[in-house]
């Protein structure tokens, strides 16, 4: 048995921090803990700047290359700017070569003709498609007055023989007997002061210019637009055209901009 005094012995030779010691080490800890958040506090900050960056890069080109596909599908010559941040053009589903001669050629100078044979192999129309011949975006050829537009009037599938709904002869032969099939009018809107980037389609085809479409379906492409025009330049031989396409998102002070352009074929 341990006498009483080899007790009070161990006991007294036990010892733990004072409460200087340890308000020492707090601030040792403390002033460590500070330097390493200050080599830190860079890489992270430089790793959220950089994700950013790339968040509002992806957002910018995934936008610009939606339109870009949209805008390879234009029907020639309907590309019309209303104004910097507004684009409209009609988008094309599918075409091919009407017949002009045989048992069921298109007759250009009869108005109630309501139906052609396609040259080639059959075309798949639905309802609501509008068959187009030969769009120069002119006065008597301009697909969104109709005067070269009509309506299909049939069932939805493979056609070799196109019924239209037809009060009047189409204006114009198109020089190498093509048709173009316009799926519905396509929108782009800038809406600067809500910072958003908008595609319209669905809508009735009118003219003048909608601006927004009414009716039909809209998705929001883009939001913390800061800069947004389209421009459309001619072709010098009016074959083709040009969309530019400039695009800016701010978020947090910092501005992606981006620019694309599109070739644009106006042959009908």
């Amino acid at each position: 048995m341990t006498p009483p005094t080899m007790i009070k012995q161990k006991i007294s030779v036990q010892k733990g921090f004072t409460l200087i010691e340890a308000v020492m080490v707090i601030t040792i800890t403390g002033i460590i803990a500070s330097m390493v958040a200050v080599f830190i506090a860079s890489p992270v900050k430089g790793y959220f700047d950089s994700a950013r960056r790339a968040e509002l890069s992806d957002t910018a080109d995934t936008a610009i290359r939606r339109i870009s596909r949209d805008v390879h599908l234009a029907l020639p010559n309907s590309v019309r700017i209303a104004s910097p941040q507004v684009m409209e053009f009609l988008q094309t589903r599918t075409g091919g070569r009407y017949r002009t001669d045989g048992i069921d050629g298109l007759d250009f100078t009869n108005p109630t003709d309501t139906t052609f044979d396609v040259l080639g192999p059959a075309v798949t129309l639905i309802a609501g498609d509008q068959i187009v011949i030969y769009n120069l975006g002119i006065p008597g050829a301009d697909a969104y007055v109709g005067n070269n537009r009509r309506a299909y009037n049939g069932a939805g599938g493979s056609v070799t023989n196109v019924p239209i709904i037809s009060t009047s002869a189409f204006p114009l032969d198109s020089p190498g007997h093509r048709f173009q099939v316009v799926d519905t009018p396509v929108t782009y809107i800038c809406d600067i002061p809500a910072g958003t980037l908008t595609r319209y389609w669905g809508y009735t085809i009118v003219d003048p210019q909608p601006n927004p479409p009414s009716g039909g379906n809209n998705a929001l492409l883009a939001k913390n637009v800061s800069n947004c025009t389209f421009t459309y330049t001619q072709g010098v031989t009016e074959r083709s055209g040009l969309v530019s396409i400039q695009l800016a998102i701010t978020q947090d002070n910092e501005t992606v901009n981006l620019y694309h352009a599109v070739q644009v074929s106006n042959v009908p």
